[in-house]
């Protein structure tokens, strides 16, 4: 029997009759863009998150994109961010005409780590963006107490961090700004592309929503050069479905992770495994339950065998990826990144992963590294 690292299939049965109508009333409708289903979207996640404002995109990276074009950050300016993470974080950053810094991150956590902030921030910096990497929220006091002391904007990326919290505050909702994805593989996945941006500023909503339909407030009178995305209604109702959810299924990977611990924890004892680290200060989502060990590839293999599927997360850090060269990093400048990139695994965890699931995983696991 093969195990998968996420399925979808699975989570879909489960709701298959809230989605299947929701799409059949979008049809129904005839209306796919900028339609009722976005809107009514946009005021439920502001309401989960706790926000005044939320405004739906085309997916996550977009909502990076134009969270820095709404804190005027383009040519000439530094953003900080981590290089532990997927490479749309950095990406983004570039697209806009600014330089990414990287900042080394925490080995027990892999957020960003605070202590080393400040060292990075020069008179170019104007903002951070911190990764709630794997949905484990950075240590948002720290940050806010820097973006206060240099004045600096701080965009949250939250692609993996839906419904985590930190001392209480939901991901997306400490920072200026907050970004979300719903790229299927999400806790909270659409059936394509998504994105969400979150902000306590009416003023930051407004410039986003400009920016995001060709940087126009009356249809044909553009006043910025601006951006065609846009959620579509389609996608709109289909998280409208799943968001309902998405509380359980958060407790339901927490649960998983849990589970892991206790199954795993002898090898943990034997100094052979280390497990997702956790900050007391957080609530985390487990968008993925990532384990390190340095006999990477010989675990992967054997989990492969018995028809279990794994992922490394992530194979390159991105101060070293050929894209980001210009930037001039070598290899040995940020250790504990590219030690982490060398021994990251990411092992199946979802809701629907049964029990008896869970043990013949940790069985492979341990007889592989034992």
């Amino acid at each position: 029997m093969h195990i998968p690292l996420l399925d979808l299939k699975a989570q879909y049965l489960t709701i298959k009759e809230e989605i299947d109508q929701a799409v059949m009333e979008v049809l129904s409708s005839a209306k796919y863009i900028l339609g009722p289903q976005m809107k009514a979207f946009e005021d439920e996640i502001a309401a989960f998150c706790g926000v005044k404002h939320a405004v739906a995109v085309a997916n996550g990276t977009d909502a990076l994109v134009l969270a820095l074009k709404a804190c005027r950050i383009g040519p000439g300016d530094e953003v900080i961010t981590t290089p532990f993470t997927f490479f749309a974080s950095a990406e983004a950053i570039a697209n806009v005409g600014a330089t990414p810094v990287f900042a080394e991150i925490d080995p027990v956590t892999l957020n960003i780590d605070v202590e080393r902030l400040e060292e990075r921030i020069t008179t170019r910096t104007k903002a951070i963006i911190p990764v709630h990497i794997f949905g484990q929220m950075a240590q948002m006091d720290t940050i806010m107490n820097l973006a206060e002391q240099y004045g600096l904007s701080i965009i949250e990326d939250c692609a993996q961090a839906i419904g985590a919290e930190y001392k209480g505050q939901k991901a997306g909702t400490i920072g200026d700004i907050g970004t979300f994805s719903f790229f299927p593989t999400k806790n909270l996945g659409g059936y394509g592309d998504g994105g969400m941006v979150v902000t306590g500023s009416g003023n930051i909503a407004d410039k986003i929503r400009t920016l995001r339909f060709h940087g126009t407030k009356t249809k044909y009178y553009h006043d910025q050069i601006g951006y065609n995305s846009r959620l579509d209604e389609l996608q709109a109702a289909v998280l409208r479905v799943k968001l309902k959810y998405l509380d359980q299924w958060n407790a339901g990977r927490r649960a998983k992770a849990q589970h892991y611990e206790e199954l795993l924890d002898g090898l943990v004892q034997k100094e052979k495994l280390i497990l997702p680290g956790k900050d007391p200060d957080c609530l985390p989502v487990y968008h993925l339950f990532v384990i390190r060990t340095d006999r990477r590839e010989e675990l992967m293999k054997a989990l492969n065998e018995n028809g279990v599927s794994s992922a490394v997360y992530y194979p390159v850090p991105l101060h070293l990826q050929k894209a980001f060269a210009y930037l001039g990093y070598s290899r040995g400048d940020l250790p504990v990144t590219e030690k982490a990139c060398s021994q990251a695994l990411a092992l199946p965890c979802y809701p629907e992963l049964t029990g008896e699931e869970q043990e013949r995983i940790a069985a492979v696991v341990k007889e592989a590294l034992r």
